[in-house]
């Protein structure tokens, strides 16, 4: 475990288990300690299931590969099943690997994750690099196509956030996937007012959530009146299609920075709006995405 502090925050990392970022805290005006990150007490990082808590790359797809498809129209091909409740690949493979600290000093990290083998043609290095300052906390993401062919690649970060019966969610995009069964895309629309979000509403809404957005404008702001904290999280232009997503009576939402829609590897739909980045040998995507504190 890797920590990581700047003023006052502290940043917890776990390389063995995914890259993961297992904390954010906020030391506040008043001294309080906020967990800017949901992160339970005695939760365990895993490379077993996705972790419900703390935030961690995903990588070389984000969300899913449904059936384990990766197709972008000009290479067709398979990626393991990883997902517990089978359907495909979910969230790539950096979350299940152990990475590589390149190094670090007080308030730095910089990790690495390689796929150097497997039965799908994907062969990457990846990393990720996790700075704090006195007033938040940015991670930046690079994926470079390290194969002897082009390939499509996707990226993001998966953080999961406290949110209690009064927390808000404010954020604007333009346009939004339509599911069908189990999040798969039958389409698009447009959201000519902002979509759901732009009027900062109560996120609690007594049923599973999911978004997956167009055209982000790469801002969104949590705000908890009863714990007096207020969370604001930017991302570059190379991930403004987050997905938003918490089940039914969560204590956590999701906010996910990415470059891709849900489900872009496999769907047409998805692929149609917000497709995969398609890399030549030694080229790379790269992204990051700013997490800062501050009080109600």
């Amino acid at each position: 475990m890797i920590t990581l502090t700047a003023g006052p925050l502290v940043a917890r990392i776990a390389p063995e288990a995914g890259g993961m970022i297992t904390g954010l805290d906020w030391r506040g005006p008043d001294g309080r300690i906020h967990k800017l990150l949901h992160s339970p007490e005695g939760a365990i990082p895993s490379t077993a299931a996705p972790n419900m808590f703390g935030s961690w790359a995903m990588v070389p797809i984000a969300n899913r590969a449904f059936g384990g498809v990766v197709d972008d129209g000009e290479r067709r091909f398979t990626v393991p099943d990883n997902n517990a409740h089978g359907g495909g690949n979910i969230h790539g493979f950096g979350w299940q690997s152990a990475w590589v600290v390149l190094g670090h000093t007080e308030g730095h990290a910089a990790l690495e994750h390689r796929k150097t083998t497997g039965s799908d043609p994907y062969r990457y290095r990846a990393t990720q690099k996790v700075s704090l300052d006195s007033t938040g906390m940015i991670i930046e993401l690079a994926v470079t196509n390290a194969a002897d062919q082009a390939l499509p690649y996707g990226l993001g970060h998966h953080p999961w956030f406290a949110c209690a019966p009064d927390t808000t969610l404010g954020m604007t995009a333009r346009g939004a996937l339509v599911f069908g069964e189990a999040f798969r895309a039958t389409g698009s629309r447009d959201l000519p007012d902002g979509g759901p979000y732009a009027g900062n509403p109560v996120f609690a809404s007594g049923r599973e959530t999911a978004w997956s957005f167009l055209g982000w404008d790469g801002v969104a702001r949590i705000e908890t009146p009863s714990t007096g904290l207020a969370i604001t999280l930017t991302a570059s232009e190379s991930l403004r299609c987050p997905v938003v997503w918490a089940p039914a009576g969560a204590d956590f939402l999701c906010v996910e920075p990415q470059s891709h829609a849900i489900g872009s590897p496999s769907e047409k739909a998805a692929r149609a709006v917000a497709p995969l980045a398609r890399l030549e040998p030694g080229e790379t995507l790269s992204g990051w995405l700013r997490i800062v504190p501050s009080a109600l």
